[in-house]
């Protein structure tokens, strides 16, 4: 047995505060009326939104990754580290929780929101029941993940906070950090405007 759907059955979500409404025939933009946002059955282009944010990440990464995201001095040596240049130095010198955290978070994490999400926006209202529940699991991960994905932003600026010794070592952060930073935010915003309602039905954005 099928599902009952708010949308047949005259009521629609406010993406704002939640409110479920009474979808009123031929009216577009309807107020909500505890918050009066408009109402949409679907997050308005929320597909190509996504698509947007999502590409937008993915070319962002690649500077991240390649450009220096710390400059780290000790007793008169410096160098600036990228991503796995960091990683490898924290493994070298006997941190492995700080190289692990940084790679789950720098890697990963990243990784893996760029693969669901671009799964989701391909796939989405399409295959079998069983198959849709995966990808609303699925979702539901890439928000989880959402909340870890500063990690590494954290790391460094702790990192440039903690190792400040005047005269034998000191720590910066670099414009890689600033690109990263971007990545993390816009892979957030794909997943926001990515409307999980459309992986359930094959209905084009309202």
């Amino acid at each position: 047995m099928m599902p009952v759907q708010a949308l047949p059955q005259g009521l629609v979500r406010c993406h704002v505060c939640g409110l479920v409404c009474e979808q009123v025939s031929g009216v577009h933009r309807l107020p909500c009326p505890r918050c009066d946002a408009a109402l949409h059955p679907r997050q308005p282009d929320s597909r190509s939104q996504s698509w947007a944010f999502l590409l937008t990440a993915l070319l962002l990464y690649l500077p991240a990754n390649l450009l220096p995201v710390m400059y780290s001095s000790y007793a008169g040596h410096g160098s600036e580290n990228t991503l796995l240049g960091g990683i490898a130095e924290f493994w070298a010198s006997g941190s492995y929780g700080v190289a692990t955290v940084i790679f789950i978070a720098s890697m990963v994490v990243p990784c893996t929101k760029f693969l669901i999400l671009g799964g989701l926006l391909l796939v989405a209202g399409k295959g079998d029941a069983k198959s849709r529940v995966r990808r609303a699991r699925l979702y539901r991960l890439t928000e989880y993940i959402g909340y870890w994905s500063m990690l590494d932003v954290m790391v460094v600026a702790l990192v440039a906070a903690l190792v400040q010794f005047p005269g034998f070592s000191s720590a910066e952060p670099r414009i890689g950090i600033v690109f990263f930073g971007a990545v993390v935010m816009f892979t957030l915003l794909a997943a926001m405007k990515f409307d999980p309602r459309l992986i359930w039905e094959n209905n084009q954005n309202d």
